[in-house]
């Protein structure tokens, strides 16, 4: 089911959901990261957007 741009509230914003493009690629610059390995994070480890940008810091600073 496609995230609905106009639910705003807190649970929509824990998550970064692999099926959208516009959140797949903002969270890819966000931290200087390609497409590619986004959704390799999102697989290993969830969409839980705490784990991910901390995963994704580890993995910027290797």
């Amino acid at each position: 089911m496609p995230d609905d741009k106009n639910k705003l509230g807190y649970h929509d914003r824990s998550r970064v959901s692999g099926d959208e493009e516009y959140e797949v690629g903002y969270f890819a610059s966000k931290f200087g990261l390609s497409i590619p390995q986004v959704r390799q994070l999102i697989a290993k480890h969830g969409n839980d957007r705490d784990t991910l940008e901390r995963e994704a810091e580890a993995l910027k600073g290797r």
